[in-house]
């Protein structure tokens, strides 16, 4: 099966599925094609190597994120709900991308929390209502020049509003609201300036 095969069968499943629960742990919710297509744009154009991803489910959008990475770029994916994790995992091996995608398994707070690291991009898909909770931890988390990308900007605007007022009071990126998907609402972090 090609890639594009796989997704178009992840994103069956992923309406499927969601249509047939109420459960929200259970929902796959998954982003939109025009959303993947975004994220991927962006990791080329900004040349990124580095991806974290806040919320795996299926993996569906981690494959975007993989794809579209060059031979040596890694996404690390957050997932704390073990169904979904095993799921994005079968996933990830038969999207022969496997290699450049690494799972960590538990709380995006406590990822957050213990990184030493920085990312070229962000992409938060998780639980809205917690960001608040690691949002510093995420807002030094992406390099100077990096991106940081939040789903349902505009589908679930309130639940995100207080989280996109902290980043912009940062007054470290600059900002928009992408009517792409669910709405993507892009922060590029501001590069250092050099002093002489």
């Amino acid at each position: 099966m090609s890639l594009d095969q796989l997704l178009t069968e992840l994103e069956r499943q992923g309406e499927e599925n969601d249509a047939a629960t109420t459960d929200r742990p259970h929902k796959l919710l998954n982003i939109t094609r025009d959303t993947g297509e975004l994220l991927a744009l962006l990791i080329k154009a900004n040349k990124a190597r580095n991806v974290l991803e806040v919320g795996t489910s299926n993996g569906y959008s981690t494959l975007w994120l993989a794809n579209a990475l060059p031979d040596d770029g890694k996404v690390v994916t957050v997932e704390k709900l073990p169904h979904k994790i095993e799921m994005a995992r079968a996933n990830f091996e038969a999207s022969g991308l496997a290699a450049k995608i690494e799972q960590f398994v538990g709380d995006a707070a406590d990822y957050l929390g213990a990184l030493n690291r920085r990312f070229d991009l962000v992409f938060l898909d998780a639980e809205r209502t917690d960001y608040m909770s690691f949002a510093d931890a995420v807002i030094d988390a992406v390099v100077p020049g990096g991106l940081l990308v939040c789903d349902n900007a505009l589908s679930h605007a309130d639940e995100i509003a207080p989280f996109i007022a902290y980043v912009e009071q940062t007054g470290e990126f600059t900002t928009a609201t992408l009517t792409v998907g669910k709405g993507e609402y892009v922060a590029c972090k501001h590069k250092r300036a050099h002093s002489d």
